[in-house]
C-alpha cells in the first residue's frame, strides 16, 4: 500500500512537471514586434495596404514554418497619423517585449527618434525622409530616400531634356516630408546639376490648380517634380489636362511634363485622375504588378491566399508592406542560424551586417536590401515608371543619383 502510494505521487509529480514546463523546443519561441500607423484617417490610402501587406506576410512566415518552430507575433495598431497615439503605441509594445518596431509617418519618427536611441531598438519606417537618418544610430530606411528619389528623377530631367538649361517647378507637401528633398535638390544644382528651380509650390487644398499652373507656364517652366501624396497631384494632373497645358510626350516644349516621388503615384493616382495620369512619370523601388515577374506572381499570391481585393494585390504600398516584414524575417533567420538568441541587441547587429555577400534580395524590390553601420538606406535602386495606356510600365533600367554622392 505504501509503494502504491509513492508510485502515485511520483506519477502525480511527473503529471504536473509535463503540464507546467514549458515547452520551448516542442513549441518554439514567439517574437513579438510592433507596428504603428495610419490605417484610418490622413493617408490611411497607403497605410491600410501597407498594414495588410505586414499582416500577410507575417501570417505567411508562421503557416509555413519558415522559421520552423518559431513564430513571430506582429501587434498592429491604429494611430490615425497622429504622432502622440504612435508614442503611446511604442511605448506600450516595449512593456510587451518586442524586439524590433515597424513606424509609418516622418512626423512621429522624428518625434521618436530619442526615443528609439535609448531603448536601443532597430526600426523600419514606411517614411524615406532623409532626415530620420540625421544623429540616429537605429532607424533603417527600406528604400532609397525621397531626397535621393527626387534628385535622381531631377537628373533623369537634365539627361533627356532637349536645349538649354531644364526649367522646373516642384509641387511638395506643406510639411518636414515635402521640404525635405528639395534642399537636397538644390544642392544637387549647387554642386553642378544643369537645372533651374523656378518656383516651389507648397500646396494647399485648393481645388482648382488653373492659376498656379498659368504662373508656372508664363514662367517657362516645362517640368513639374512632385513630392506629396496622390490626390493633390491628381487634381493638378486633371486641371492641367483640362486647360491643354499637359505634354503629349516627354519634355514637349510650351507644355508640362509631370513628374513625381514615391508617394505620388501608384495605382491610387491612375485611379483618382484616369486618363489625365497618361505620361506621369514616377520613380520607385518595389517592382509593379502591372510588370508580371516571378516577384509580383508571388505577391499576387499571397493577397489571394488571404482574401485581398484587386486594389490591395496591386498596390505597391501593400508590396511594401510586405518588404519590412520580409526584411524583419530574415534578420530573425540568420540570427537563429548563428545560434543567437533574438533579441534587440542581435536583431541590430544582424540587420547592419546585411551587405556584400550577405545582402538580402527580397522579391518586392527592383534591388538588394543592404545595410551597414554608415549605409541605413536598403534599396539603393530606383525605376522609373511612367503611366501608358492606363497602367505603369518601366522606362530603361534601374538607377542611381549620381549626385546624392556629392551632397551626403
Amino acid at each position: 500500500m505504501k509503494n502504491k502510494r509513492c508510485l502515485s505521487l511520483t506519477g502525480l509529480i511527473l503529471i504536473m512537471f509535463f503540464t507546467f514546463t514549458p515547452s520551448v523546443n516542442a513549441e518554439g519561441k514567439i517574437h513579438k514586434l510592433g507596428m504603428s500607423l495610419a490605417i484610418t484617417g490622413p493617408t490611411s490610402d497607403a497605410g491600410n495596404p501597407y498594414s495588410k501587406g505586414v499582416e500577410d506576410y507575417f501570417r505567411f512566415v508562421n503557416e509555413t514554418r519558415v522559421l520552423g518552430d518559431d513564430k513571430i507575433e506582429c501587434m498592429i495598431r491604429d494611430d490615425q497619423y497622429k504622432t502622440d497615439v504612435t508614442k503611446r503605441n511604442f511605448e506600450e509594445y516595449l512593456d510587451k517585449g518586442i524586439v524590433m518596431y515597424l513606424n509609418y509617418s516622418t512626423g512621429s519618427t522624428l518625434g521618436l527618434k530619442r526615443d528609439f536611441e535609448e531603448e536601443q531598438i532597430a526600426v523600419l519606417p514606411a517614411s524615406y525622409h532623409a532626415g530620420n537618418l540625421d544623429d540616429s544610430n537605429y532607424i533603417f530606411l527600406p528604400v532609397a530616400s525621397y531626397s535621393e528619389q527626387l534628385v535622381a528623377l531631377s537628373e533623369y530631367v537634365v539627361k533627356n531634356h532637349k536645349g538649354g538649361k531644364a526649367k522646373v517647378a516642384m509641387f511638395i507637401h506643406p510639411s518636414a516630408f515635402g521640404r525635405g528633398p528639395v534642399e537636397d535638390a538644390q544642392k544637387a544644382i549647387k554642386a553642378g546639376l544643369n537645372m533651374e528651380i523656378v518656383e516651389v509650390v507648397e500646396h494647399g487644398k485648393n481645388l482648382d490648380n488653373s492659376a498656379m499652373l498659368k504662373r508656372l507656364s508664363n514662367k517657362g517652366v516645362q517640368y513639374v517634380l512632385c513630392h506629396t501624396v496622390q490626390s493633390p497631384v491628381s487634381t493638378m494632373l486633371k486641371d492641367s489636362t483640362r486647360l491643354g497645358m499637359t505634354a503629349k510626350s516627354y519634355g514637349e516644349k510650351g507644355k508640362l511634363t509631370f513628374l513625381g516621388v514615391h508617394y505620388t503615384g501608384g495605382n491610387d493616382l491612375i485611379a483618382l485622375a484616369g486618363d489625365a495620369s497618361e505620361g506621369f512619370f514616377w520613380t520607385c523601388s518595389f517592382n509593379l504588378t502591372s510588370e508580371p515577374g516571378k516577384g509580383t506572381d508571388k505577391q499576387l499570391a499571397l493577397a489571394k491566399r488571404y482574401g485581398r481585393d484587386n486594389k490591395a494585390a496591386n498596390s505597391h504600398n501593400y508590396a511594401a508592406g510586405i518588404m519590412v516584414a520580409q526584411v524583419v524575417t530574415e534578420a530573425i533567420k540568420r540570427t537563429k542560424a548563428k545560434g543567437f538568441e533574438v533579441n534587440k541587441k542581435n536583431l541590430y547587429k544582424e540587420m547592419n551586417a546585411m551587405n556584400g555577400n550577405y545582402a538580402y534580395q527580397p522579391y518586392t524590390t527592383i534591388g538588394p536590401v543592404t545595410y551597414s553601420d554608415t549605409d541605413r538606406a536598403g534599396v539603393d535602386m530606383l525605376q522609373i515608371y511612367s503611366v501608358q495606356d492606363g497602367t505603369f510600365k518601366k522606362v530603361g533600367t534601374p538607377i542611381q543619383s549620381e549626385y546624392m554622392k556629392k551632397i551626403e
